[in-house]
C-alpha cells in the first residue's frame, strides 16, 4: 500500500511540476489531477490483468504484474494451488469411495428426488437388469417392473425389505433379489440390493433335506413296526418267523446305511480340509474298491457283472485314505447297483493332459439324461427312486464323492449317455497325484 500511495504522489507530483512550468497555478493544479489519472488509469489495467487471471485460475503461472497487484496475484496464486490440491484429494477419496462400493457384493443404487438414477454400481446393475451406461437418468420404475417394487415404492414405507425377481440364467430361473430403500438428503433415496438366491436354494435344500432324512427313517421304521405288530399278535410257523425276521434285518441295515452315510457326511463338513497327508499307491486302492465291488455285485445281481480294472500309469495319490477309499467305493457301488446283471463295469486311474490325476468308473448301464445331471451329487437326488430303493441306496453316495473330491482340491465329473451308460470321474489336482518311479 505505501509503494502504491510513494507512485500516486510521484504522478501527483510530476503533473504539477509540468503545470508549474506554465507559470499558471491552474495548470499546477491541472498537471496534478492528470497525474493522478494516468495512475489510476496505469493501476485499473494491472487490476484487469490480475481479474483476467484470476477468471483462468491458473495455479501454476501468476501474471507478471509488479507491486500490489503483483502480491495480490502472488497470494492468490498459493491459495489457488492448495484448492487444487484438496480438491485433488477429495477427488482421489471419492474415487476410492467408489472404487470400493463398485467392489462391494451388495447393490448400490442412489435415487433423485423424481427417483431416477443417479449413479449405481456394476452389482445392482446386474442384480435389477438394466446397464450403466445407457440408464443413468432414467427412472428406476421404468426399468424395474417387478408389481412387489412398484407397490413398494408408490407406497412409500421403507421400514422392511422385498423380494423380486431378478434376471436368472433362465428365464424359467430367475434370481432372488431382497431390496431395501433408505431415504437420505432432500427427497433423495439409498436403494441397496443383495442376492439372496443362494440363501434360499441352501434353505430349500435344508428343509428337502429333513423331509428326506424323516422319509427315509420312517419308511423302514414302518416295515419294522409292521413286522413287530405281526409276531406279537398272530402266530407264526418258523418259516414265516425266518422270513419276517429276515426282512426286519434287512430295513435295519439300510436304517444303519442311512445313519452311517449322514455321520460321514457331517464329519466332511465339519472337518478341516486335509493337507498332503499320505502318498498311497493307486494300485492298492483301486484292489481294494474291486474286490468289494464284486462281492456287492454277487449279492445283487444275478449272473453277476464283468467287473475288472483297466491298466494304467503306477501312480501314488495324496490324501486321507479312508475317504478316496470312501468315494471310490460309493462310484463302484452305484455302479452295481444301477447296472443290469451281466453288464460291464471297468475303473481305473490315469493320468490328465492338464495335469493331475482321475480314478475313473465306466459301466454299461441305462445311462442318465442330461436334466439330471447337475443335480446328481444332491444329498438325496435319485434319478429313479424306485431303482435306488430296490438295492439299497441312500441316496447319498455322490454327495460323499463330491465332498471328498473337493476336500481334495479336486471335483466330479459325469459323461452318459442314454441308453449307452456312464463314466463317473473323481479328478485330483497335480500336487496330489505323482508318477510312481519303478524298478
Amino acid at each position: 500500500m505505501i509503494r502504491r500511495a510513494i507512485e500516486l504522489l510521484l504522478l501527483m507530483l510530476g503533473g504539477a511540476v509540468w503545470g508549474w512550468a506554465h507559470e499558471s497555478a491552474h495548470w499546477t493544479l491541472a498537471g496534478a489531477v492528470l497525474g493522478g489519472l494516468i495512475w489510476v488509469a496505469f493501476d485499473s489495467l494491472r487490476a484487469q490483468r490480475v481479474l483476467r487471471w484470476l477468471n483462468k485460475a491458473d495455479g501454476e503461472r501468476s501474471p507478471d504484474v509488479a507491486g500490489f497487484w503483483g502480491d495480490v496475484a502472488d497470494r492468490c496464486r498459493k491459495h489457488i494451488r492448495k484448492l487444487d490440491k484438496k480438491a485433488q484429494n477429495s477427488e482421489a477419496r471419492l474415487e476410492d469411495f467408489l472404487a470400493a462400493i463398485q467392489a462391494s457384493p451388495n447393490g448400490v443404487v442412489l435415487l433423485d428426488a423424481a427417483g431416477r438414477i443417479e449413479w449405481s454400481n456394476l452389482t445392482a446393475a446386474s442384480h435389477l437388469g438394466f446397464v450403466n451406461e445407457r440408464d443413468l437418468g432414467q427412472y428406476v420404475r421404468n426399468l424395474v417392473r417387478a408389481p412387489a417394487f412398484v407397490a413398494y415404492l408408490s407406497q412409500g414405507d421403507f421400514r422392511q425389505e422385498i423380494q423380486i425377481d431378478g434376471p436368472g440364467p433362465r428365464p424359467s430361473q430367475p434370481s432372488k433379489i431382497s431390496l431395501q430403500i433408505h431415504p437420505y438428503g432432500k427427497k433423495r433415496k439409498l436403494m441397496l440390493t443383495r442376492d439372496v438366491t443362494a440363501v434360499q436354494l441352501a434353505e430349500t435344500m435344508r428343509r428337502d433335506f429333513v423331509a428326506n432324512v424323516s422319509h427315509e427313517i420312517r419308511t423302514p421304521l414302518t416295515v419294522l413296526s409292521g413286522f413287530v405288530e405281526t409276531m406279537q399278535s398272530i402266530p407264526l410257523e418258523e418259516g414265516d418267523r425266518h422270513h419276517y425276521l429276515g426282512l426286519m434285518s434287512q430295513q435295519a441295515h439300510r436304517m444303519q446305511t442311512l445313519v452311517s452315510d449322514l455321520l460321514t457326511l457331517s464329519r466332511l463338513e465339519g472337518s478341516p480340509a486335509p493337507g498332503p497327508g499320505e502318498w498311497i499307491d493307486s494300485e492298492e486302492l483301486l484292489t481294494h474298491v474291486l474286490q468289494e465291488a464284486q462281492g456287492l455285485s454277487h449279492a445283487l445281481v444275478r449272473p453277476p457283472h464283468h467287473i475288472q480294472a483297466l491298466a494304467g500309469p503306477a501312480i501314488w495319490v495324496s490324501g486321507v485314505k479312508t475317504e478316496l477309499l470312501s468315494a471310490m467305493s460309493n462310484l463302484l457301488s452305484n455302479a452295481v447297483r444301477y447296472t443290469p446283471g451281466g453288464g460291464r463295469i471297468e475303473a481305473g486311474w490315469r493320468l490328465r493332459a492338464e495335469g493331475g490325476g482321475e480314478f475313473f468308473v465306466t459301466d454299461t448301464g441305462p445311462g442318465i439324461a442330461p436334466d439330471h445331471l447337475p443335480r446328481l451329487t444332491e444329498r438325496f437326488y435319485r434319478v429313479d427312486r424306485s431303482r435306488s430303493r430296490e438295492t439299497g441306496g441312500t441316496g447319498l453316495g455322490l454327495a460323499i464323492v463330491k465332498h471328498v473330491a473337493q476336500r481334495h482340491g479336486g471335483q466330479v465329473e459325469v459323461q452318459s449317455t442314454v441308453g449307452e451308460g456312464s463314466t463317473f470321474l473323481i479328478v485330483l489336482p497335480a500336487a496330489r497325484v505323482r508318477e510312481r518311479v519303478t524298478g
